[in-house]
This record gives structure tokens, C-alpha cells and sequence, in this order.
């Protein structure tokens, strides 16, 4: 597929728009949990089974991401997936005027099911862009991710600060989302469709999974995006409300302590490919999981309030390189959409154990409490981080 400078660059610029926006939307709602518990009346067991709906559609929806940009391409799923975001945005609307939890978990659902194949289209469409071109752009995209998630920390920081309405915030939140994706769904380059037209696979979808799920590197990078999902799955869900049951900070305050940590995210992510390009992907992957275990630690068994604030720096700047090395590495060699895929899928695990199981711990032991799994995993993850190394043993680490 050859493509001219002009349309790589409104290429690139239309992957970072489109990822910008479920980081966006997730930090918006996210920002407003601690109302959505208020005007629910809700423990943070119940909470944590009101977040598993987001966990449901994501993986529900991952499972079937594959199959689907197989079968349509890229940019028709990409539609999907936007269709059931902005349908989540309105039904949670609804749902928090009428008080009610199920509406809630309805609107997770169809939020996370079109987080999930956004998601899954850009990793995709972002690995096969990189081998276009021949740079590398995974961290500055998953960087766009974190940015959204740090303006839409931000803005729900404003709006719950001078108090305007959900209604108004929410309505914000679908507009940005429609100017964004007319003006980039048009310049999505079909990088990955042209990739699938061009190889010669034998067997079908899932014979090629099969196929690939007999990698041992493959499923040991599984484990490391897992981990890490975690690390940041369990702050996107849970921060807010860990800051002020575990810390006594007020809402505005975890507020800001939740857009620190997005802010953490964005930084580390930007800042990635500089990094690996002079490290390379496993050494910064490893630095990457003692940063995140290091603040994870710190916000657990401190009782300074703003240690354990500062401390989710740490967090988020560990987290932030995870999901996007470990894609990137699971790109590498043939079949790269089907294996990324699998990663994807095996990192949103992650999302579908964290909210429930998380909050049942933090009913009976408290929130700080229920991130010690979370802890354990990110450790583990900086054991198996070597898998993260190049494919090809005549390389050395390749830059992402």
C-alpha cells in the first residue's frame, strides 16, 4: 500500500483523534462516580457490580473484534464502536436523572463494548501504520488515549468544581465526540485490510487463534497486559473513591488526584518511544512495572494523604507504557492482527475481573486494601517483562 507523506501525516492525526475520544468519554464518567454513588445510594460492593457492566461489554465486545474487522474492515467497526459509546453516554444520562442502578449498568455496558472495539481497531490499524512508515507510533497512541483521558479528568474537575449540571457535561461530552470522529473517520488509512487482502492465511479465524495461541512468548506477554491493564484499570475505576474512602480527600480533590494520574499516563506515553528507541522495549518495560508497584505500594500502606496523592504519579507514569509495549511486541512477525487481538483480549481480562472482584474486597477490607491483587500482579508482570523482547533473537529490543 503506498501512501504520500501528506496522507500519512492525516493518517496519523486521524488514529491519535479517534483514540483521544474513548479516553475522553471514560475520564468524563469517571470523574463523576463519586455523584453516581451519591445519587445511587451506593456501597462500593454494589458500585463495583455497577462497574462490571463496562467490563462486560468490553469483553464481549473484544471477543468478537477480530471476527468483525475481518469480516468488515476497519473503519465500518470503528462506526460500530463509536455508535455504542455515544449510546452509553446518553442511556447513563437517563439513568442517573431516573436514580436508577440498572440503567447505569445498561450504559456501561454499551460504553464498554464500544471502548472495546475502538480500542481493538486502533492497536490494530496503529501496528500495521507503523510498519508503513517505519516509525514508531504505538506509545504516542496510546499518548493520545492518556490525553483524552487527562482533558476529560479535567473537565469533569471544572464542571464538578462550579457545579454545572450532568446533563450539560454529558452533552459536552457526545459534541466533542462527533466533531472529532466526521473530521478523522474519513482519513483512517485501511492499513491492516490492505495487510489481510495481501497475506495468505490457510484456515479460518479461529484456526489461525489456535494457531498462535501455541506461542509461549505470546501468552507470557498475555500475562504482562493483563497485569498492567490492571494497574490502569483498577485507577480509571476505582481512584476517585480510593482517595476519598481511603484517604479522606474531598470530591474535588480526588478529583485532581485522579487527573494527576492521567496526567502521569500522558507524560510516560508521550515520552515512550524517545525512551525505547535509546533502552530499548524490556528494559523500559521493567522500569515501567517498579514505577507502577513502587506508587501502587505507596498509596496502599502510607497514611499521608498527600504522599499517597503524590504517589500516584508513580502509578500512572508505570502504567502508561504497559499496554502499548506489550501490543507492540505482540505485533511483531506474521499473522500481527490476529495476534494483537489475542493480547488485547487477554489484557481486557483485566477489565472484566477488576471492578467486581476489586470491590468486594474493598467492602470488607477497604479500597487500599483491594489493591494489593493489583500489587502482586504488577510484580509479576516485571518478572515476565523479558518476553517483550524482539522475535527475531538477530535484533536487539525493537523500538515502539
Amino acid at each position: 500500500m503506498n501512501m504520500d507523506l501528506q496522507q500519512q501525516l492525516r493518517g496519523k492525526w486521524a488514529i491519535y483523534g479517534l483514540m483521544f475520544l474513548p479516553g475522553f468519554t471514560w475520564a468524563s464518567w469517571v470523574s463523576r462516580t463519586p455523584y453516581m454513588r451519591d445519587i445511587l445510594h451506593a456501597s462500593t460492593e454494589m458500585m463495583g457490580m455497577i462497574l462490571f457492566g463496562f467490563s462486560c461489554g468490553s469483553m464481549l465486545c473484544v471477543l468478537l473484534a477480530g471476527k468483525l474487522i475481518t469480516h468488515f474492515g476497519t473503519s465500518r467497526v470503528m462506526r460500530y464502536g463509536f455508535v455504542l459509546l455515544l449510546s452509553g453516554v446518553a442511556v447513563m444520562l437517563a439513568a442517573l436523572l431516573l436514580h436508577s442502578a440498572y440503567g447505569v449498568f445498561a450504559s456501561l455496558v454499551l460504553m464498554g463494548g464500544g471502548t472495546a472495539l475502538i480500542d481493538v481497531v486502533i492497536n490494530v490499524e496503529g501496528a500495521a501504520f507503523e510498519r508503513l512508515i517505519g516509525k514508531s507510533i504505538m506509545t504516542t497512541i496510546h499518548g493520545f488515549f492518556s490525553f483524552g483521558t487527562l482533558i476529560g479528568a479535567l473537565s469533569g474537575l471544572a464542571m464538578t468544581a462550579v457545579d454545572v449540571s450532568i446533563t450539560w457535561h454529558f452533552a459536552f461530552v457526545v459534541l466533542v465526540n462527533l466533531l472529532i470522529v466526521s473530521a478523522a473517520l474519513r482519513h483512517l488509512p485501511a492499513t491492516s485490510d490492505s495487510e489481510r487482502h495481501e497475506q495468505a492465511h490457510s484456515g479460518g479465524f479461529l484456526a489461525q487463534v489456535g494457531r498462535e495461541l501455541r506461542d509461549r512468548q505470546l501468552l507470557i506477554l498475555g500475562v504482562v497486559i493483563l497485569a498492567m491493564a490492571l494497574a490502569e484499570g483498577s485507577a480509571n475505576d476505582w481512584l476517585p473513591l480510593l482517595m476519598i474512602d481511603g484517604h479522606n480527600l474531598n470530591h474535588t480533590q480526588s478529583t485532581l488526584v485522579y487527573a494527576g494520574f492521567t496526567a502521569g499516563m500522558t507524560v510516560g506515553r508521550f515520552l515512550g518511544g524517545y525512551v525505547v528507541d535509546r533502552l530499548g522495549r524490556v528494559l523500559v518495560l521493567r522500569a515501567s512495572a517498579f514505577s507502577a508497584a513502587l506508587g501502587l505500594a505507596m498509596v496502599i500502606f502510607s497514611n499521608n494523604q498527600w504522599l499517597a496523592a503524590a504517589a500516584v504519579l508513580f502509578w500512572g507514569i508505570g502504567a502508561s507504557l504497559g499496554f502499548p509495549l506489550t501490543v507492540s511486541a505482540a505485533g511483531d512477525g506474521k499473522n500481527s492482527a490476529i495476534r494483537v487481538t489475542i493480547a488485547a483480549t487477554l489484557g481486557y481480562l483485566a477489565f472484566l475481573v477488576g471492578p467486581p472482584g476489586l470491590g468486594f474486597i474493598g467492602e470488607h477490607a477497604g479500597l487500599r486494601m483491594a489493591m494489593l491483587p493489583v500489587l502482586v500482579m504488577v510484580l509479576l508482570a516485571l518478572v515476565c517483562a523479558g518476553a517483550a523482547g524482539s522475535r527475531d533473537a538477530n535484533k536487539a529490543d525493537q523500538p515502539v
